[in-house]
């Protein structure tokens, strides 16, 4: 009896410490994909805000004597429409984007139904 039970206990062990290693992979690949990522994103969003506010000065300089609400006016809508779009990318990408840890939540899913008589 008592050796049965100290046999379930370990398998019980062995599986909670499986799963474990995995979440544990499952968090650091996510890591090391996510860093580089926001490294990347933050330098592309800093030389397009540059670029941004170099052009919108050449373009607001260029028609400043002949049409300068025309050109500040167009402008400024360009920048509200592609604002408006990007935070609607951004939050369609907060929806859709897959659950972390699925691997992990799939196989203890599993290890329950295993267990469960």
């Amino acid at each position: 009896m008592f050796e049965s039970l100290k046999t379930l206990s370990a398998s019980l062990v062995g599986i909670v410490q499986t799963r474990l290693e995995l979440l544990s992979t499952d968090v650091a690949e996510e890591r090391e994909h996510l860093i580089p990522l926001l490294v990347v994103g933050l330098v592309a969003l800093f030389c397009l805000g540059i670029g941004i506010v170099l052009l919108t000065i050449l373009i607001a300089v260029a028609f400043w004597e002949s049409h300068q609400f025309a050109a500040l006016g167009g402008l400024t809508g360009i920048f509200l429409a592609a604002g408006t779009g990007v935070v609607w990318l951004a939050v369609h990408k907060a929806r859709t984007r897959p659950r972390l840890f699925a691997a992990s939540l799939a196989e203890l899913s599993k290890d329950r139904q295993h267990l469960t008589p």
